[in-house]
């Protein structure tokens, strides 16, 4: 079973203003995913969806950490952070090898890429940009935009591959 700290998932608010707004909302779905992955054994974070998909809650933490290195380190804060689990000869690494990947390693990783995220944009304004390897310019208020969208997609997913293993259903 994967260790996870207490899932604290708070309800966004209503008419706060716009950072607080886009920063609560993708926390909030932040702690959706890991509320999806809680309780459940090493096997059955593994298990794919519908043959032929891959996709796993493993599979899609890995990515989220992907995903969070990607536009705030990279772009909003212009390092040179090498990929976590994919590479050029395998560029949905994170979703595959998954039988002797280390899921403790999985989810510290995703978490620490979450901590790093929030000190890199608590450095930034919202007007303020970065450039995307291979071309395009991005606000950090666009790229709180693309997380929560990211999330929320993965959210869907990570529910679906939740009620296949083990009923469980919810927001």
């Amino acid at each position: 079973m994967t260790t996870m700290t207490a899932i604290e998932r708070t309800d966004t608010p209503t008419t706060a203003d716009e950072r607080t707004t886009l920063e609560a909302m993708l926390d909030y779905h932040r702690a959706t995913l890991a509320m999806k992955c809680e309780g459940l054994s090493d096997e059955q974070l593994r298990t794919a969806t519908v043959p032929p998909s891959e996709l796993t809650l493993l599979g899609l933490v890995r990515h989220l950490a992907e995903v969070e290195c990607g536009w705030f380190r990279n772009v909003l804060g212009a390092e040179d952070a090498k990929p976590l689990y994919y590479s050029d000869e395998d560029r949905d690494g994170e979703f595959h090898d998954l039988d002797s990947a280390d899921t403790e390693e999985a989810f510290a990783t995703w978490r620490e890429q979450i901590d790093r995220a929030r000190r890199l944009a608590a450095a930034h304004s919202l007007d303020d940009t970065g450039t995307r390897r291979g071309g395009g310019t991005y606000s950090l208020r666009w790229i709180y935009v693309h997380m929560i969208e990211e999330y929320a997609r993965h959210n869907g997913h990570a529910d679906l591959i939740r009620e296949r293993i083990d009923g469980v259903t919810g927001e």
